[in-house]
């Protein structure tokens, strides 16, 4: 993908002009004479989703999936989902629910795999080896749990 380069400089951050991470999206929506945002939210610290909406939300969204994927279920998810097979109840969960609304091969195509740390890419579980051993999507991923 190509990614223009005035774009992405606008986008990052930048502390020698006073940007913030995302500035050319938030500066969009700053409308001094019709606000879509208050300017405490609109130019507020990005979040880790799990900080954003909360670990009890992701709490009860793994209980959730505890609930409707089963032991067994988990036994059967490679013959189920052969392409990027869920490793854990919620990942199943969620592609279950992906499947039910988009059962067509073309969309199941579109499902990314691998290991993920705060919803990021595999790629970057290779900036930090100790992330590897983490299935957990969320921000707490990141946390050593003897914190």
């Amino acid at each position: 993908m190509n990614v223009d380069p005035l774009l992405s400089e606008f986008s990052q951050i930048d502390t020698e002009k006073n940007r913030i991470e995302k500035w050319i999206l938030r500066k969009a929506f700053d409308d001094e004479d019709h606000p879509y945002l208050p300017k405490r939210i609109l130019y507020r610290q990005k979040e880790q989703f799990s900080d954003g909406v909360g670990y009890s939300w992701i709490d009860g969204l793994k209980d959730h999936a505890e609930l409707h994927v089963t032991d067994k279920m988990m036994l059967n998810t490679s013959h189920i989902y052969p392409h990027n097979t869920p490793q854990t109840k919620e990942a199943c969960y969620y592609r279950m629910t992906f499947e039910q609304f988009f059962p067509q091969n073309s969309a199941i195509l579109t499902v990314p795999g691998g290991a993920s740390v705060a919803c990021s890419t595999a790629k970057a579980i290779e900036w930090d080896a100790a992330w590897s051993n983490h299935l957990d999507p969320s921000g707490r991923a990141a946390l050593d749990p003897a914190d």
